[in-house]
């Protein structure tokens, strides 16, 4: 059962809302943990933690110490409709961790899931989530953030915020919105290849033209009761594979079952679970089973070595 308690200020003209009672959440895990491109550490902080970033065309910065997380930049009203969903805060992560651990004995998984611990699954813009997955391919992260900077920057909606906010801004990054999918056409294939997107350039212009006419059916991709068949639906854009579509839907779509494989989680198949006497299927950690794979992947890529 989730509790909390919220309260709301207004202090040097910032908006601010702080969370106390806060389990299972932790600030570092939730925005370095490869689900999102968008924020980076506020070095110079008061806080334990603090990460900054644009998200639904916003500024915010998400600060932690212990249980308690402030948001900065939020009133209460934006709380309540944006980032109390945005951040996951009513979704029981205790539970999601005991049901995980309930469907296999295999160690690894028990070590991540504990190391895992406060990692939630952002619930971010699915166009902004599909078209910067579409970016992740065959890249690293430090490139794709770059490559996102870039696409803000050139056609995403300047945002302006007070300056009593300027300490809570991140080093290096600037202040624009994610491009929306008829900025993205406009630029066209060459447009968008000359931001270094190389050959994703005509599938991100493929997907901004499939928003842009709604042939992505949103609405389908939240109620299917199907996963596969939202899987499905994705990939019908140029150049998305399962691994793409299976990060949006788990990123951007809420649907937590969605178990996105890419070389780490190869890595960590074979690693693992190649012994169990039986071959491994997503379907095997039940219906929270993309939640599971981050807690492999980031124990697998910050903490196996240490373990071993």
């Amino acid at each position: 059962m989730v509790s909390y308690s919220v309260v709301a200020k207004r202090l040097d003209g910032i908006d601010i809302v702080k969370v106390f009672g806060v389990r299972d959440f932790d600030v570092c895990k939730v925005f370095d943990c490869g689900q999102c491109f968008r924020f980076e550490p506020v070095r110079e902080t008061a806080h334990e933690a603090e990460f900054s970033g644009v998200a639904m065309g916003r500024f915010i910065s998400v600060a932690q110490d212990g249980d308690a997380v402030t948001v900065y930049n939020s009133t209460l009203e934006d709380f309540d409709r944006i980032w109390r969903h945005y951040l996951a805060l009513d979704v029981d992560y205790g539970a999601i961790a005991q049901d995980i651990l309930s469907r296999s004995e295999n160690p690894a998984l028990r070590r991540a899931v504990e190391h895992g611990r406060g990692i939630r699954i952002l619930n971010q813009d699915p166009w902004e989530t599909v078209c910067s997955f579409i970016v992740s391919q065959n890249n690293n992260i430090p490139r794709i953030k770059k490559i996102i900077e870039a696409m803000a920057r050139t056609c995403g909606e300047q945002i302006s915020v007070p300056e009593a906010l300027y300490s809570h801004i991140a080093e290096g990054m600037s202040l624009y919105s994610f491009p929306s999918s008829e900025a993205l056409v406009g630029l066209g294939i060459d447009g968008l290849f000359a931001l270094r997107t190389g050959f994703r350039a005509k599938y991100i212009y493929d997907a901004a033209l499939k928003d842009l006419s709604s042939e992505i059916d949103y609405g389908l991709l939240r109620d299917s009761d199907s996963t596969a068949e939202c899987v499905e639906h994705l990939c019908r854009i140029k150049g998305v594979g399962p691994k793409v579509a299976s990060c949006a839907l788990l990123f951007g779509l809420g649907r937590l079952d969605a178990f996105p494989i890419d070389v780490w989680i190869k890595k960590v198949i074979a690693k693992y679970f190649s012994g169990d006497g039986e071959a491994f299927s997503p379907d095997m950690l039940g219906e929270f089973a993309g939640v599971a794979q981050q807690y492999l992947f980031y124990y697998e890529r910050y903490l196996a070595e240490r373990d071993a």
